[in-house]
Parts: structure tokens; sequence; C-alpha cells
């Protein structure tokens, strides 16, 4: 395990359009080439005091330039372990549902340094391109929950989808 560990709270964001098509960005480990490229929803850590929607509609605009998306309630809750820029995060997370009329492609307003590096594009999937697609995901589960979210009713109390440990993990 890395020396640097991030403990952490986060707030992650399944952003849904009009035409029900979810919002993913592309990224890579920019301190480890080795690692596969992946898609994921956005998200980040949530600052001390702050509200998880609050975090959420941040990190929409931080990593994705977008403003006008109403943040929803928490639909699925994790925690996770990953290393990732040279830092081994331990993070619990909180994973909201929001909907946003936007289609088009925006770009970031604020991405730090790593993220900068890190991101790589980002664009609109329908269901069926994520049902269909040979590609890695963060959640890994996306290609199975995403259908919940769009078709509803959304989970109430949210759905714990953390991964099962690893044999040797504790």
């Amino acid at each position: 395990m890395n020396a640097w560990v991030l403990r952490r709270q986060a707030a992650r964001v399944v952003l849904l359009n009009d035409l029900d098509q979810v919002f993913l960005i592309k990224a890579i480990d920019p301190a480890d080439p080795s690692k596969q490229p992946w898609w994921e929803i956005p998200g980040g850590g949530i600052d001390p005091g702050e509200a998880s929607e609050h975090a959420a509609s941040r990190e929409l605009r931080e990593e994705a330039g977008i403003t006008d998306a109403q943040v929803g309630p928490v639909v699925w809750v994790q925690h996770v372990e990953f290393d990732f820029g040279g830092y081994h995060f331990d993070q619990d997370e909180v994973i909201h549902v929001a909907r946003t009329n936007e289609r088009g492609i925006h770009r970031p307003q604020g991405l730090e340094a790593l993220e900068a590096l890190a991101f790589k594009e980002a664009r609109w999937w329908d269901r069926d391109e994520v049902a269909r697609a040979d590609t890695n995901f963060l959640p890994p589960g996306l290609p199975r929950l995403l259908p919940q979210l769009i078709d509803g009713p959304l989970p109430d109390p949210p759905l714990d989808i953390s991964p099962e440990p690893r044999p040797g993990d504790g």
C-alpha cells in the first residue's frame, strides 16, 4: 500500500439528461501508465462543512462545466479504496442522481492539476451503449444499475454498491 493515504468523504453524481443519457468522463492514472483507462461518473471530495448536494453541484461545474443540473437524492453509497496519482484513497462515497437538459459537451471549470492530467474526454452515453461497452466503468456496476435510475423508482434507502472485498483485504 502507498504511504500517502487520503481518507475522505466524497460525493459523486449520476448525471442524466432529458434523453436519459448519462454523462461520463474518460480518465487515466497519470502516475501509473500500466492501468487501463476507465469511464467514470463525476465526483470528488466533500470539503469540511459542505453538504454532499453542494459538493455534487461543485464537482459537476469543476469537472464538466455543467451549472444547471438539479441534484436529487443519494441513490447509492459505497466504501472504496483505490490507488490514483500516487495516493491511496480510502473513501466513503455518496452518489446522487441529477438531471439536466444539457446535451452538449462542456469544458471543465476548475480542475486540479492531477485531474487535468487524468481526464481525457467526456461524453453522453445512452443506456444501450453502457450495457454493450467493453470498457471499465466507475462504479463498476454502472451497466447493471443505470436502468433503475432511468426507469425508476429511485432506491430509498440508497443501495450500498461497495465492491466485494478481495481475498486478503481483511
